[in-house]
């Protein structure tokens, strides 16, 4: 309520003031807006690699996202299809240099030559070639934390240390030397979908 014989400057002052006080109570009331978790996290992940990459990457309707936020035991390496939202996760293994004592989480990420560590980063998925690991695809660091991956022998890659029964035998997978190794069984289908031209992104969500 405004006093008789107030000045108009006055009363405007106390209508602002009003105005202000239902704002912040306002502001205050409103639930801050909360990260994105689970699936959802992932998609950004993947929409949010693809704008870093431009047109660096030019299949742009399946990403790869592997969160080594989580421990070897689940699974963490997400095939993300940008068309219908649709997100299939299966293993991966991370590297023995970001997880020397063997823990199944992944404790650092190192781009350095020999640190046989898993690199931080987005990568372009490369050529299918057959080496020791038999049928693999290469990776091309995109990023300054892994533009060394062609040097290094970066790839994705099949191994026997990678697998349920592992899971359920040691709680742990086994470690690669920085290489994104997947179960022997779902090779054909990793490289079947995330084929040469694609991102795949390395982070911990």
């Amino acid at each position: 309520m405004v006093k008789p014989g107030a000045k108009a400057s006055d009363t405007r002052r106390q209508i602002l003031k009003a105005s202000a006080a239902s704002l912040a109570a306002a502001a205050l009331a409103r639930p801050a807006l909360a990260a994105p978790t689970g699936e959802a996290a992932i998609l950004a992940a993947a929409r949010a690699g693809l704008g870093r990459a431009g047109d660096r990457v030019r299949v742009r309707d399946v990403v790869g996202v592997a969160d080594f936020s989580q421990p070897s035991r689940g699974k963490r390496f997400h095939l993300v299809d940008l068309a219908n939202g649709r997100v299939d996760s299966l293993l991966v293994a991370h590297g023995r240099g970001s997880d020397p004592a063997h823990t199944g989480w992944l404790r650092r990420f190192s781009n350095q030559p020999g640190s046989e560590a898993t690199s931080e980063g987005d990568y372009l998925t490369g050529a299918y070639y057959t080496g020791k690991h038999g049928r693999s695809m290469r990776l091309e660091g995109l990023e300054p934390t892994n533009d060394n991956a062609m040097e290094r022998g970066i790839v994705v890659h099949a191994a026997w240390y990678v697998s349920p029964q592992m899971v359920r035998e040691h709680g742990v997978l086994g470690r690669s030397e920085g290489c994104f190794a997947v179960c022997e069984t779902e090779l054909a289908g990793v490289l079947d979908r995330l084929g040469p031209g694609r991102l795949l992104v390395a982070t911990r969500l």
